[in-house]
């Protein structure tokens, strides 16, 4: 009893803007409410940041404290409903967190994949240009590894842009022919090579 007219002293005290009374109830309900936040968070900084937030929603709303209710219910009720605002918070926050790291996971396996095929197919073509004609592998790499126009591998090699034009038919043919069916490498294989 004696505690609770004590309590009520303090809160009209504190209603006026009385700093001392708010020292007062800090200091009796400080290690309380951190004890009480810690039990749900388990984490000190947490508990620490709750408590510090639970006592400047007290200073910022002292006016609007109804001074015959029960102070210390009306304390715990900030610090539950604060607790489980950043409790729902975390928890928003780690389930983005997995989210974008499922995303990221997908996005590394794609590329793990795609640099695989992409691995297979540079081999399956590497092999497939050692049975062309030292001709054909000459206009091959002209132009396709070295950039070269037809008319321009066609007056280093001394030769009609025709002839180009048709050794790289028939060597796209070839390797076409030879390259797995897989729509993946197929469609790979026709955006590097065509």
């Amino acid at each position: 009893m004696k505690k609770d007219i004590l309590n009520t002293e303090l809160v009209k005290l504190l209603r006026k803007g009385d700093m001392a009374a708010f020292d007062a109830i800090y200091n009796r309900y400080c290690h309380k409410l951190h004890q009480f936040v810690f039990m749900y968070l388990k984490q000190e900084e947490d508990a620490e940041e709750i408590v510090q937030e639970v006592f400047i929603k007290i200073w910022e709303s002292r006016a609007k404290i109804d001074v015959y209710s029960s102070f210390e219910s009306f304390l715990f009720t900030i610090a539950y409903n604060s607790t489980m605002s950043l409790l729902r918070k975390r928890v928003s926050e780690t389930k983005s967190r997995e989210y974008l790291r499922s995303l990221q996971r997908i996005d590394a396996a794609e590329q793990v994949i795609d640099e695989i095929q992409f691995k297979e197919l540079n081999n399956k073509i590497e092999s497939l240009l050692t049975q062309l004609t030292p001709r054909q592998k000459e206009i091959y790499h002209l132009s396709r590894e070295e950039g070269l126009t037809h008319s321009e591998i066609a007056e280093k090699l001394n030769i009609s842009e025709s002839t180009v034009n048709n050794h790289l038919v028939t060597t796209l043919k070839f390797i076409k022919l030879h390259v797995d069916s897989s729509l993946v490498i197929n469609a790979l294989f026709l955006c590097l090579f065509f």
